[in-house]
């Protein structure tokens, strides 16, 4: 038995197929597979029930796969100490952020990153809050960048920084005509968001609530270029975050983005990590660069 095969097995419990397994493991499926039926020889049980249409696993294989994700957790931790007392700001870094940060926070804090730790290595996975939460909870992934506060006592977090909404609108509304707004301006207006599972739809839905605008239920956009370019097409306005709205914007753009007068509705971004990481000293290092951008 070695920790490459509870890897395999680890990998296709999660994905519940050979062929995805494989991919996550960057190998090939027959390796995989054999490498899985190799474990399943040397411990004289099935783990993995197989047929043409689905892969399932035993009673046995989840227990087993169960334990696997424990010993591959603690074999992490090993490194990570070892990396800790090495240098604390080289080796690589598991890193998931949310849809609605990403491609916006990403081209700001990344040459600052590299520049101030050039021997560190950042793996950058976007997902929802959700699988990242979970992600993070399996040590698939070492710290998340995303919108606080995140319901759950399980992880230490660490403020990033704060950015405010803005309005966008078609450029012939009346309320595009406006250079600042109140959030009471709002009011009886439909707002177009996002779909289940994005929090900053959470958010959103909060400053609707409290400036008497509804949702427009007729459509819920996958990410914030969607909800952009319905708004530019005339069907409707929306809340952006302040990263997402572009610094240069012509005269001739069909959207017009109105900042919000005091009190400006907006929403914290954190980074969050495991309790107790033996990394905590690279996380806080990380965080510091990427405050300083935005005092």
């Amino acid at each position: 038995m070695n920790l490459r095969e509870l890897e395999y097995l680890v990998a296709v419990d999660d994905e519940r197929h050979f062929n995805r397994a494989a991919q996550r493991c960057f190998v090939s499926q027959p390796t995989l597979s054999g490498q899985v039926k190799k474990l399943e020889d040397e411990l004289g049980v099935l783990l993995i029930e197989r047929n043409t249409r689905q892969v399932s696993m035993t009673d046995v294989g989840l227990a087993v796969a169960q334990q696997a994700r424990k010993i591959l957790t603690e074999v992490k931790a090993i490194k990570e100490i070892t990396q800790s007392f090495e240098d604390p700001m080289a080796g690589e870094l598991q890193v998931g952020l949310i849809p609605t940060v990403a491609p916006y926070l990403l081209p700001l804090i990344m040459p600052a990153v590299n520049l101030n730790f050039p021997k560190l290595t950042l793996w950058l996975h976007e997902y929802q809050t959700a699988v990242l939460l979970d992600k993070l909870n399996k040590s698939e992934l070492d710290l998340l960048i995303l919108a606080l506060p995140v319901e759950t006592d399980e992880f230490s977090e660490i403020d990033l920084f704060e950015e405010s909404f803005w309005l966008a609108v078609p450029h012939h509304e009346a309320l595009g005509r406006k250079k600042n707004i109140h959030l009471i301006d709002l009011d009886e207006q439909e707002m177009l968001l996002l779909e289940e599972g994005h929090c900053l739809r959470g958010q959103a839905l909060d400053v609707c609530f409290s400036a008497g605008a509804t949702e427009n239920n007729r459509f819920r956009a996958t990410s914030l270029e969607t909800l952009r370019h319905m708004v530019s097409e005339g069907l409707g306005m929306t809340l952006l975050p302040e990263l997402s709205v572009p610094k240069k914007r012509s005269k001739k753009d069909s959207i017009q983005y109105i900042p919000f007068n005091d009190p400006k509705p907006r929403r914290r971004i954190g980074l969050i990590y495991r309790k107790g990481s033996y990394r905590e000293e690279t996380y806080q290092q990380l965080a510091k660069i990427i405050k300083k951008l935005f005092l």
